[in-house]
């Protein structure tokens, strides 16, 4: 049945006018909170945004304003180490946050406890959908939403009942995926090519937004230049320089 569910997996940009409870997303976040977490430290944050001009500025600045209009609930998931310099404050103890070890532990910790609130939400019949683009506007959206250093927005995810439901789409095969004993890429090329014509398939025979397109193609596209080159300098302004 879990794995029935998982499989399931597709974003939702369209939600009925239902709006998500207190209860129902303490609910979704208690229980998110049972993911494994890095030697406990339980490195995030959640911002449950119901100010509809907050949830408005936050589309704008994301570059996804059309899914947070019609989302039953917006939530803005940070990695949080301010909680653990506070911590550290109660045992006369001052946390050193400035490693680079520290930025995979929370963006690791957020990554963990979000797809668990995800699947809980989606048990429950619910759609979601995360939004990378946050990560546009880093340094605004901080000012918007009060965080202080230490504190640092990772991603949004928008989440309702379905209004429209996306076909699931194709992943890599699992050959390209699972490697034995030792890395091996020896038959990339081939499998690849296998998942193009897959991919292209899919797109010219999906319900909606229908594109003549490839997944190299659009890897290629996508990560031809570096993205987002000033995340650099943002969490250097949150107290990480990545030592």
């Amino acid at each position: 049945m879990v794995q029935k569910l998982l499989r399931a997996h597709a974003s939702v940009r369209k939600y009925k006018d239902y709006i998500l409870s207190k209860e129902e997303i303490s609910e979704l976040v208690e229980t998110a909170q049972h993911a494994a977490s890095s030697h406990f430290v339980q490195a995030y944050s959640v911002i449950w945004i119901t100010e509809e001009l907050k949830k408005e500025e936050l589309g704008k600045l994301s570059g996804n304003p059309k899914q947070f209009e019609t989302a039953g609930a917006a939530l803005l998931l940070c990695a949080d180490f301010h909680r653990l310099q506070v911590a550290g404050e109660l045992q006369n103890t001052i946390i050193d946050i400035d490693t680079t070890e520290n930025v995979l532990v929370g963006t690791v910790d957020v990554a963990l406890f979000a797809q668990n609130l995800v699947i809980a939400a989606e048990s429950k019949g619910y759609g979601i959908c995360f939004i990378g683009g946050v990560r546009n506007e880093p340094a605004t959206i901080s000012q918007l939403f009060n965080l202080p250093e230490g504190v640092f927005p990772l991603f949004a995810i928008t989440l309702g009942v379905p209004d429209q439901q996306n076909e699931v789409k194709p992943r890599l095969p699992v050959a390209a995926i699972l490697h034995e004993n030792t890395y091996d890429d020896s038959d990339y090329e081939k499998l690849l090519k296998e998942y193009d014509q897959t991919m292209a398939d899919y797109y010219v025979s999906r319900g909606a937004n229908q594109k003549v397109a490839t997944w190299t193609k659009q890897m290629a596209d996508f990560l031809e230049k570096p993205r987002r080159p000033h995340m650099a300098d943002f969490l250097s302004s949150k107290g990480f320089h990545l030592k």
